[in-house]
């Protein structure tokens, strides 16, 4: 029995030692590295010196107002995220899982800026929202509300909403189809019960949909905290963090740190502590929800 146990036990091991490599090779050792370099200063020149300096790199951080302007514009997001994002999402999923004649012809339309690369949608936007001849701008003058016109990404905090509103219209077929997959899940049984008893319309979204939803509301919380910590290429892409820094992400500055003012060190500490953000913020809302469904 014993014997039998410890081939099996072998069989398992050879079967996951690939994956357990791989997640060593390109998960474990990059973020123990980051951590190792993040209590010491580099320049970035192979062959020089690490030198050691503890905690210093963190409380530089920590007293940089650009690192919590960054934070911030994150929280910016998220709370787009959730007030913006999330309905609009939900109320997709809804309609792609209705009866509504045209539904695979909405899927596709919906999920169409899914598949465009970010750089795409980053520059498509980017001339859209040009304060000469942009179409936003043209609208608004054309309609005689010319005074509304702005420059929406060279002014301060317009520009990061400005980014955030791109973002929803980018992700909004993403989390759509996993709104949809919960609903889908939903057995007709209940809608049809529900009917009986009088529960249309509304009522049935309040009362059926949106608690039997949980489980992709989870998800979506947790994609949308963690992705909101580390967005990018937007952002990269359509301000560059300007201007004077005013839609700067803890990602682009972390980018800025390490590849423009060549300080690794600061710039690992930044990555380390949006990891622990990060994970305490997930464990968090998975704590939330537990909480909910006991």
């Amino acid at each position: 029995m014993r014997t039998k146990k410890k081939n099996d036990l072998l069989t398992i091991t050879l079967f996951l030692l690939p994956a357990l490599l791989i997640f060593a090779c390109f998960v474990i050792y990059p973020v123990g590295d980051t951590m190792y370099l993040s209590l010491r200063k580099w320049k970035g020149i192979f062959g020089a010196a690490k030198q050691w300096v503890g905690i210093s790199n963190y409380t530089r951080v920590l007293a940089d107002e650009n690192f919590w302007k960054s934070l911030l514009n994150s929280l910016y997001f998220m709370i787009g995220g959730f007030v913006i994002l999330m309905p609009l999402s939900y109320g997709l999923a809804l309609i792609i899982t209705s009866k509504l004649r045209g539904t695979k012809i909405m899927k596709t339309a919906f999920f169409m800026p899914v598949m465009l690369s970010t750089t795409a949608v980053a520059l498509m936007w980017v001339f859209i929202l040009n304060p000469s001849y942009g179409a936003v701008n043209q609208i608004l003058r054309a309609i005689g509300l010319e005074r509304l016109c702005k420059d929406w990404l060279s002014t301060p905090t317009l520009n990061i909403w400005s980014v955030i509103l791109v973002n929803e219209w980018m992700f909004a077929g993403y989390n759509m189809l996993i709104f949809a997959a919960g609903l889908v899940s939903i057995p007709q049984d209940l809608y049809e019960a529900a009917q009986l008893d009088g529960c249309t319309g509304w009522k049935k979204i309040r009362y059926i949909s949106i608690p039997l939803s949980k489980e992709s509301f989870k998800i979506f919380s947790v994609l949308c905290i963690t992705g909101c910590l580390k967005t990018f290429d937007l952002i990269w892409a359509m301000t560059k963090g300007g201007p004077n820094r005013s839609s700067e992400m803890p990602a682009t500055l972390l980018y800025n740190e390490a590849f423009t003012y060549k300080n690794f060190g600061k710039s690992s500490a930044i990555g380390v502590i949006l990891l622990v953000l990060g994970i305490t913020l997930s464990l968090m809302t998975n704590r939330v929800f537990r909480r909910e469904e006991d």
